[in-house]
């Protein structure tokens, strides 16, 4: 068996229960051998939001995965300066682990507008997988990108888990306002947010 590795890219801020949800079924349904979970700094979409502190995220990411040895922290793109294309970050993973097959993981949004990324073809032949994490209702048409990016068929598994509505602008929109928020987060970050005065 080849060593399997699934890189799960973010801004994590903060890092949910539906993040370690999907993580955790992506490891099992793909066979990964272990989940690196890559923060990302600055995403290029994000540039005109505010984003909290790296050193923030981070300790709330490592509060998060705390515990499963399956999951791992890595500072791929956290040590080194942007901008951060998917496809770098995938051959750096390579270089770091000799032998290891990569599998990035990426939301059906993602899988969709794949075509504008940095050199994607050039990504999806890096990667030994594309862990897509589908939705009910997601509109991905697989012939369509396979014209434009042969060869992407045969390297798409999807990743079937539940319907979670939450996002990381929902709970900080939520804790700006004052709503209870506890229940969206792992217990570790929940009291890292109030000891800190993160997102009010």
């Amino acid at each position: 068996m080849p060593t399997l590795l699934g890189i799960f890219g973010g801004t994590f801020d903060p890092p949910h229960l539906g993040h370690l949800i999907l993580a955790s079924e992506a490891r099992q349904q793909l066979n990964l051998t272990r989940l690196l979970w890559v923060l990302t700094p600055i995403p290029p979409h994000k540039l005109d939001q505010p984003i909290t502190s790296i050193e923030h995220r981070l300790a709330m990411l490592q509060l998060a995965i705390a515990g499963n040895p399956d999951f791992e922290l890595s500072r791929v793109e956290v040590d080194r300066p942007g901008p951060h294309y998917a496809l770098d970050t995938v051959n750096m993973l390579v270089g770091q682990n000799p032998g290891a097959e990569m599998v990035y993981l990426m939301g059906g949004d993602s899988l969709r507008d794949l075509p504008a990324w940095h050199r994607p073809a050039d990504l999806v032949s890096a990667c030994r997988y594309l862990g897509v994490m589908h939705r009910p209702g997601d509109a991905i048409d697989l012939p369509a990108l396979e014209s434009i990016l042969p060869g992407i068929t045969s390297k798409v598994r999807f990743v079937e888990a539940p319907l979670l509505d939450i996002s990381s602008r929902q709970i900080r929109q939520l804790i700006a306002e004052g709503h209870p928020f506890r229940y969206y987060l792992p217990p570790s970050v929940y009291e890292y947010i109030l000891e800190h005065n993160l997102y009010r």
